[in-house]
C-alpha cells in the first residue's frame, strides 16, 4: 500500500509532466488552451507512466516467482510474443513479435511468465539490440537453462514516419546463448520453429 509521501511524490511529478508537455505544446505553436488540446497534457503524462512501466517491473523476480524443478530436457519456445517500445532516441514506436526459447537444465518458468518478461524490458526507453539482449540475459541469469534463443522482429515508426521514410522494412535481432551459439542444430531447429510460410 502507497503512503502519503509517495502519493504526494507522484502527484508532483505528474504534475512536472504534465507543465512539460505543455510547455512543449506551446513551443510547436500550439494553442494549449484550445478544447482539444486542454487535456492533453494530462493524458501524455499518464501514457508515458504507462508505456515506462517496465522500469517498476522486476523481470528476474517475475521469473524467480514462476521457476520449479522438473526434468524436462527438450527446447521450451513461446513465440509470436507481441509487444510495444518507445525508441529512445526519437521517443516513437517500435513493436513487433518476440520468438523465446530455452532448453532447461533442472528447471522450468511458468510459460506466461516468459511473455511477462518480454513486457517489463519492452516497457523502457530502448533499442532493439539491447532488448533483445536482455531478455536473453534474463532467462540465462535466473534459470540457468542450457541454452537461450531470442529472436525479435519490429517495425520501427522513428524509420517509417521521419528519415528515410521507409514504410516496409522490419528489423530483426537475435541473441543465441548457451547450446543455441554453440549447437548449429539446436539453433536451426529454433530458427524453422519461428520461420514464417510468406506464400500464406
Amino acid at each position: 500500500m502507497k503512503t502519503k509521501l509517495q502519493m504526494q511524490t507522484k502527484s508532483k511529478s505528474n504534475l512536472i509532466l504534465e507543465q512539460s508537455v505543455k510547455r512543449i505544446l506551446q513551443e510547436l505553436g500550439m494553442d494549449s488552451e484550445r478544447e482539444g488540446l486542454v487535456k492533453t497534457p494530462k493524458r501524455v503524462a499518464e501514457s508515458l507512466r504507462f508505456l515506462t512501466r517496465g522500469y517498476r517491473e522486476d523481470p528476474s523476480q517475475i521469473l524467480l516467482k514462476a521457476a520449479f524443478s522438473e526434468k524436462y530436457n527438450q527446447m521450451v519456445l513461446v513465440k509470436d510474443i507481441d509487444f510495444y517500445s518507445l525508441c529512445e532516441h526519437h521517443l516513437l514506436p517500435f513493436y513487433g513479435k518476440c520468438h523465446v526459447a530455452y532448453i532447461p537444465n533442472g528447471k522450468v518458468v511458468g510459460l506466461s511468465k516468459l511473455p511477462r518478461v518480454v513486457n517489463a524490458f519492452a516497457r523502457r526507453l530502448q533499442v532493439q539490440e539491447r532488448l533483445t539482449q536482455e531478455i536473453a540475459s534474463a532467462i540465462e541469469t535466473i534459470i540457468k537453462p542450457r541454452g537461450v534463443g531470442v529472436v525479435i522482429e519490429a517495425f520501427h515508426l522513428c524509420m517509417a514516419m521521419r528519415g528515410v521514410e521507409k514504410q516496409n522494412a522490419y528489423a530483426t535481432t537475435s541473441e543465441m546463448l548457451g547450446i543455441f551459439e554453440s549447437h548449429e542444430r539446436t539453433r536451426l531447429e529454433f530458427l524453422s520453429f519461428i520461420r514464417r510460410d510468406v506464400s500464406k
